[in-house]
């Protein structure tokens, strides 16, 4: 197995966590959606009809972030570099908005018990700090496998 095999195979993979936190992070919005719209339509609070909006904002970019990886996969190689770098940046700011729903779910956390939200809101933040720090160690190794 030559170096180029061993770079292609670590980029799907990264390419491949992205995908699965996204479609986690869409069936947790989706599941919250439900449920929770069913408790507001029960037991209407102002909280909650925020979070839900902030959560509903954020579904579509989800899925429009899939429809772009889904594009890029089909696609490779055959994409001029301008293409690919705009659909990248679309793709890395669905990543981001899809991020935001995390502030709908903290706040649904908080309107149901202050020490829950502050709970998922630290363990939230620790999660995502470990995994960038984990991703930049990987992507350190990985570019010393190939010089």
């Amino acid at each position: 197995m030559d170096d180029g095999s061993v770079n292609v195979e670590s980029r799907t993979s990264s390419q491949d966590k992205r995908w699965t936190i996204m479609a986690a992070l869409l069936g947790t919005n989706t599941a919250v959606m439900l449920f929770q719209g069913i408790e507001q339509e029960s037991n209407p609070n102002f909280v909650r009809e925020v979070a839900l909006t902030i959560i509903a904002a954020t579904i579509p970019f989800q899925g429009i972030y899939f429809l772009i990886y889904t594009f890029l996969m089909e696609h490779d190689g055959e994409l001029s570099d301008e293409m690919f770098d705009r659909l990248k940046m679309a793709s890395a700011l669905c990543q981001v908005v899809a991020y935001i729903s995390l502030s709908g779910l903290i706040a649904l956390w908080y309107s149901m018990s202050e020490m829950v939200g502050i709970a998922f809101t630290l363990s939230a933040l620790i999660a995502m700090v470990l995994v960038r720090i984990s991703m930049h160690q990987a992507t350190s190794s990985e570019n010393e496998l190939t010089e």
